[in-house]
């Protein structure tokens, strides 16, 4: 029991990061970013070569892969979301754009990364034993930096300038216009810390099970049930959904064998979403 706990701490605190990116995204632009999964694979390739091919620190393979994925965020809503928004009048087209942008990613990776699954050495060594449970440092470091991360994010939108407008543009974009916000400054923003989040989570991941080209898919499914449980556009349900998948997670994969725990994870989701479908902490339409 004590492992699958310490298991489930690891897995929730990395799947917040990509839970609050595509939170983040979700309410400053009502937009859900199909590409997460994909940004999230570019993350941990950066990181792949910066620390596992170049043998620079770790930590310059974060920082890089933040501006790298920070950097494809604001160029996205910049050169493709922010006209859509503005003048489709049926919220179908910005969603195929959004898988549009999903499925290049994913095929510029396959061309330039290939099939083949890639890792890196661990960042330190050594092994803590937390009574029954054995928690390597490597994946102590990854929830260490997470959460460090999660609450820096909180404080920057609760206690900053551009958080405070980002919040104010979650809750009515026109009056925000209205009040002098650059709108379309602090949309490029929001997109471009919501990548930069899930490119985080992806450059942290790599250390414990690597990446492929592939994973983005993945990765993007596991964002919106995260979002789903907790509440579209909700920052606390966000954290509170990545906590629950992450433990979900960890006891299906330590008590039932091969490929079942997602099955049974889908079919729990089906029969939450039946009796609350705007989540713990969303609020009912209407």
């Amino acid at each position: 029991m004590e492992q699958i706990i310490v298991n489930g701490v690891v897995l929730s605190a990395n799947y917040a990061l990509i839970a609050l990116g595509i939170t983040l995204i979700f309410s400053i632009m009502n937009l859900l970013n199909f590409a997460h999964g994909q940004i999230f694979m570019i993350g941990g390739f950066v990181v792949y070569y910066v620390y596992g091919q170049w043998g620079l620190p770790y930590a310059l393979g974060l920082l890089a892969a933040a501006a790298v994925t920070g950097l494809i965020g604001v160029l996205f809503e910049v050169l493709f979301f922010r006209r859509v928004v503005k003048v489709a009048t049926r919220e179908e087209n910005s969603m195929l754009l959004a898988v549009g942008t999903a499925l290049l990613l994913e095929n510029l990776a396959l061309f330039a990364f290939g099939e083949k699954q890639r890792g890196v050495p661990s960042v330190v060594a050594g092994v803590y034993r937390l009574g029954n449970a054995y928690l390597p440092a490597g994946r102590l470091l990854v929830v260490v930096i997470a959460l460090a991360l999660i609450v820096g994010l909180l404080l920057f939108v609760q206690y900053t300038r551009p958080g405070r407008a980002m919040r104010a543009l979650a809750q009515d974009r026109q009056v925000t216009y209205l009040m002098g916000v650059d709108v379309d400054r602090i949309s490029a923003m929001g997109f471009g810390i919501g990548a930069a989040l899930a490119g985080l989570a992806g450059a942290l991941l790599i250390t414990i099970s690597g990446v492929n080209a592939g994973i983005g898919g993945a990765i993007s499914t596991k964002a919106f049930i995260m979002i789903m449980i907790g509440g579209a556009g909700v920052v606390a349900g966000s954290i509170l959904g990545a906590i629950v998948l992450g433990f979900a997670e960890a006891i299906g994969y330590a008590l039932i064998p091969g490929s079942t725990t997602y099955l049974l994870i889908f079919v729990g989701l089906i029969l939450f979403l039946i009796l609350r479908p705007q989540g713990i902490m969303g609020k009912p339409q209407g």
